[in-house]
């Protein structure tokens, strides 16, 4: 037992920063970046069993099980079926040549954070982790298209808020 305590302390010094990263672009604030980071850890400790180096590194699996809790909880917390709430808005689009590479790492998160919950789940999920539209109708329980959609609303979204931060 001591050995397994010893490998998992190890694991969460070594990919802390990496997981609540990831919680911190799906959830809204801090604290609920706090809450997806434990329960995530919780269940990549538990069901450390399953990993098999031969499918692929820990970093993916784990990755991998800190997206799919940080789905779960905002699905518990309801906030994912607000893909609609900006569908009519205007957003100008055209921003800066470079302007990200101005940007801080904590300055982006933090303008990632402030999407509206269905943005910023179809946001991660495609620009970050790496999801087909149609893996994210599967996950999401949306059509393809609204993960379309809500991507091009998001990145509007973004464009306009970098322009307002320089």
């Amino acid at each position: 037992m001591k050995q397994k305590e010893k490998v998992f302390r190890e694991l969460y010094s070594q990919y802390r920063q990496h997981w609540y990263l990831i919680c911190l672009r799906y959830q809204p604030s801090s604290t609920q970046a706090d809450d997806a980071l434990q329960n995530g850890l919780i269940k990549i400790f538990k069901n450390y069993h399953q990993f098999d180096q031969k499918r692929g590194d820990f970093k993916s699996w784990s990755s991998k099980i800190m997206v799919n809790e940080n789905l779960m909880l905002i699905r518990k917390n309801k906030s994912i079926f607000a893909f609609d709430e900006l569908a009519n808005s205007d957003i100008p689009h055209d921003t800066s040549e470079g302007a990200i590479d101005r940007m801080s790492m904590e300055e982006l998160v933090l303008l990632i954070q402030n999407l509206p919950d269905g943005y910023r789940s179809v946001f991660n999920l495609y620009v970050i982790e790496g999801y087909s539209h149609k893996e994210i109708s599967e996950l999401l329980n949306i059509s393809v298209g609204t993960s379309k959609s809500q991507l091009h609303k998001a990145k509007k979204m973004l464009q306009t808020e970098i322009q307002i931060v320089l």
